[in-house]
């Protein structure tokens, strides 16, 4: 009895929180919410490119137990 009152009380707050997120887009809203900068990767190359260049860097260090990076000037 205990646990489902529990996992009722949490369904309840978890379906509030989400439902906070809901809300209608007015038309005129629509148009700022279109541009490029608005989305979730609003700069694709250098994204690619930074990713690429940290992964370099953390690929090069192996067990962390000397300096260096993926430049070659340690």
């Amino acid at each position: 009895m205990r646990f489902s009152a529990i996992l009722l009380i949490v369904a309840v707050i978890a379906s509030t929180l989400l439902i906070q997120g809901c809300q209608p887009v007015s038309a005129w809203e629509r148009g700022n919410l279109a541009k490029e900068e608005m989305g979730i990767n609003p700069m694709p190359n250098q994204n690619a490119f930074r990713e690429h260049i940290f992964n370099s860097k953390e690929a090069s260090q192996g067990g962390h137990s000397g300096g260096g990076g993926g430049c070659g000037c340690n």
